[in-house]
């Protein structure tokens, strides 16, 4: 607590509320919070006041004002960045940018931060997490549909470059489903096959460990030239899209660096299933085939989706990097941004990257809880 209240009076005192640029490439001069009107000087003092009161109180009533308070204070500040952004727009002249400061940024995580640890200290239930954390970002999109943050430079590069961020989406998404269908197909069956064998695991594992410790860049470029070489013996491989650079290559990687924790987790799900529960369903008389489909696979589903659920976020991160031989996706935006020294495009394509994975691991952590739910049932 005295933690997050040193990062509060840091951000507030030190840090700057927003930054104003007369154009997109220039640094501009930084405002603070209460330059700008947003919260008047009291209030800065009111809010650590009340974050210490909150901590000292005991039982539940707390963590809800806590979990109430810390979302109330996570909007407002999305709110006064959106208005000090729209108020300074109509000062200056149409060119003028104005982006978050690393102290909206600092009071956002620490706001955030505050009201994780509240929820997780007033519940267990991963169900009732999952939902009070998703409602914090209700107001905040509404916000967003609304064009309340249309006049932040975000937003502004944003509109300027609809077009490229949509297309940018698509191939992001294309790069993710694309390795995660060939890496179940691959992965799962060799997690069975290895799945009984101690020697199998050993050999297999050892060859995929050699993979996941290369990095990923030198892994895109090897694939390069053998890539290359092959379309270039059989021509007719250029028609189904196959090339040294661009897609083919981004998604053999990104594929040998699924198959680890894929493999992995079917083994090791498969290996958690307690034998005399099979021992009863065979008792049952279930054939093979049913004590798989009915029982094993069920119980083995859970940890099977966390190794997914890896996998998942894993990828959404990578395909960043799978840019660089053309495959587009928000690595494009990310990489474009800095060879212009342009700190928004940058912004522009890690944002969605660092969204998209916490709602696909927001979504994951979801269907686990709702099979571990109903298999305590």
């Amino acid at each position: 607590m005295l933690l997050l209240l040193v990062l509060i009076a840091l951000a507030a005192a030190i840090l700057p509320f927003v930054n104003y640029a007369p154009n997109r490439l220039v640094s501009g001069e930084s405002r603070q919070l209460w330059q700008i009107g947003a919260f008047p000087p009291l209030c800065l003092l009111l809010i650590p006041a009340l974050f210490v009161l909150l901590s000292f109180l005991p039982g539940r009533g707390a963590l809800v004002a806590t979990v109430i308070f810390a979302q109330i204070l996570f909007i407002a500040l999305l709110w006064s960045g959106g208005k000090a952004a729209q108020m300074l727009a109509q000062t200056g002249s149409p060119l003028a940018r104005t982006s978050p400061g690393s102290g909206l940024w600092l009071w956002l995580a620490v706001a955030l931060l505050m009201c994780s640890d509240a929820i997780r200290r007033l519940t267990q239930s991963a169900s009732w997490r999952w939902l009070l954390n998703a409602q914090i970002w209700i107001l905040p999109v509404a916000m967003l549909l609304l064009g309340e943050f249309d006049s932040l430079s975000l937003m502004k590069e944003y509109f300027n470059r609809q077009d490229v961020f949509d297309s940018a989406l698509q191939q992001h998404l294309v790069l993710l489903f694309g390795t995660l269908l060939p890496g179940l197909l691959i992965g799962v069956p060799i997690g069975l096959w290895c799945w009984r064998s101690q020697r199998r695991q050993t050999r297999v594992f050892t060859v995929l460990n050699v993979i996941q410790t290369i990095p990923s860049v030198a892994l895109f470029g090897v694939l390069i030239a053998p890539l290359a070489g092959l379309v270039k013996h059989f021509p007719w491989l250029s028609s189904l899209g196959v090339s040294g650079t661009g897609l083919t290559p981004a998604l053999i990687a990104l594929v040998l660096y699924a198959l680890l924790p894929l493999v992995r987790g079917v083994v090791a799900g498969m290996q958690q299933v307690a034998s005399d529960v099979l021992e009863s369903a065979a008792a049952m008389g279930m054939s093979r085939a049913q004590r798989f489909w009915k029982v094993q696979l069920p119980l083995a589903l859970p940890v099977l989706l966390r190794s997914l659920r890896v996998v998942t976020v894993q990828t959404v991160g990578m395909a960043v990097v799978a840019a660089l031989i053309g495959a587009g996706g928000f690595g494009s935006l990310v990489f474009q941004g800095l060879l212009s020294s342009a700190l928004d495009l940058v912004l522009l394509g890690v944002i969605p990257v660092i969204a998209l994975a916490v709602v696909v691991d927001a979504l994951f952590s979801l269907w686990i809880a709702l099979l571990e739910g109903n298999a305590h049932d």
